[in-house]
C-alpha cells in the first residue's frame, strides 16, 4: 500500500481499466485529471471520459479536474488548487505534460505506455504492433520527460501471444491489465525511492503515428489478404476499415484466419445499416 497520495492523469478506456485495478488494490489517487466531457454518438449526448465515469459511479474520494488545453493545465498547477503530491501517474492522457507540471512533483511523473519501449513510441503503439503482425507484446512504466515516451524505464512486462493475433480491443484490455499489475507491484517501491531508472536505448527507438480515416481503406481484390486481416484487427473501432464493394462503402468489422492463405471476413456494415454477418473469402474474385 502507498502511504502518500498521488495524481492520476488519464481519460479513455485504457486508463479506466488501470484505475479500476489500482482501486481494487487500495492504491487510490487523490486527484484525477482527465479530458473535458464531450458529445458522443449520433445524438451528441455530452459524455464524461471513462475514468471520470468510473470515479463518479464508485463514489470515490477523488477530486476531478478537466483542463481544456496544455495552457489550462499549467494554470491549474500554478493556481494552488492541486495540493502537494509526491508523484503522478499518466496513462493515455493525450496531452503533452509540460516541464512546469512535471517539476511540480518531487518524484516526477510515472508514464504508462503499452509497448516495450523504446519500441512504438507515440500515439498508437497497440494498433501498430497488431498491424506489424507482432507475436510478442508488452508494456512499460517510465519517468516522463519533455520528449515523447523518452524517459528512463522503471519496469516492463512482456506478453507472448504467439498462438493468436488479437484485435485492438482484446489487446488494449490485456495490456491495460498488465500495466496496472506493473504499477501495483512497483509504485510502492517507487514512492520509497527504491527503483533505479534505466535509460532507454535510443538506437532501438521506433515511432508511431495517429491513424486517419484513409488509412483504413483496403482493396479486397488487390491487397495482400494478410494485410487486410491485420488492418481489420488493428484499426477497429477507430478509425475503422472499409472497402468499396459494388460502388458502395462497406465497413469491415471482423475477420478470421483459417490457414496461412485462407481469410474470411465474417462481419460487415453497409453504409447507413447495422452490422451483419458475411462470408467474404479473400481475395475477392
Amino acid at each position: 500500500m502507498i502511504s502518500s497520495s498521488f495524481v492520476f492523469f488519464g481519460s479513455p478506456k485504457f486508463a479506466k481499466i488501470i484505475l479500476e485495478k489500482l482501486e481494487e488494490n487500495n492504491i487510490i489517487p487523490s486527484i484525477l485529471i482527465c479530458n473535458p466531457d464531450k458529445p458522443f454518438g449520433r445524438k451528441h449526448v455530452i459524455t464524461p471520459p471513462p475514468t471520470k465515469e468510473f470515479v463518479i459511479k464508485k463514489n470515490l474520494p477523488i477530486k476531478i479536474f478537466q483542463p481544456n488545453s496544455k495552457e489550462d493545465l499549467v494554470k491549474l498547477f500554478k493556481s494552488g488548487e492541486i495540493p502537494e503530491n509526491k508523484f503522478a501517474v499518466v496513462a493515455a492522457y493525450s496531452k503533452i505534460i509540460p516541464k512546469e507540471v512535471i517539476d511540480f512533483f518531487p518524484l516526477k511523473i510515472v508514464g504508462v505506455h503499452p509497448s516495450l519501449l523504446p519500441a512504438y513510441r507515440g500515439a498508437s503503439p497497440i494498433q501498430n504492433a497488431i498491424l506489424n503482425g507482432d507475436k510478442i507484446f508488452g508494456t512499460s512504466i517510465f519517468l516522463i520527460d519533455e520528449k515523447t515516451d523518452h524517459g528512463p524505464i522503471l519496469a516492463q512486462e512482456t506478453i507472448d501471444l504467439s498462438d493468436k493475433l488479437p484485435n485492438y480491443e482484446e489487446l488494449e484490455k490485456t495490456l491495460a491489465s498488465s500495466s496496472a499489475n506493473l504499477l501495483i507491484r512497483n509504485l510502492p517501491l517507487f514512492a520509497e525511492n527504491k527503483i533505479t531508472p534505466s535509460p532507454q536505448d535510443e538506437f532501438k527507438a521506433t515511432y508511431t503515428k495517429k491513424f486517419k480515416t484513409e488509412d483504413g481503406f483496403v482493396d479486397l481484390r488487390k491487397d495482400n489478404p494478410e494485410l487486410v486481416f491485420r488492418k481489420i484487427k488493428s484499426l477497429n473501432p477507430e478509425p475503422g476499415v472499409y472497402a468499396i464493394i459494388n460502388e458502395k462503402r462497406i465497413k469491415l468489422i471482423d475477420v478470421i484466419k483459417i490457414s496461412d492463405n485462407n481469410f474470411v471476413i465474417t462481419k460487415i456494415q453497409p453504409e447507413g445499416k447495422k452490422v451483419q454477418s458475411a462470408d467474404l473469402k479473400l481475395p475477392l474474385n
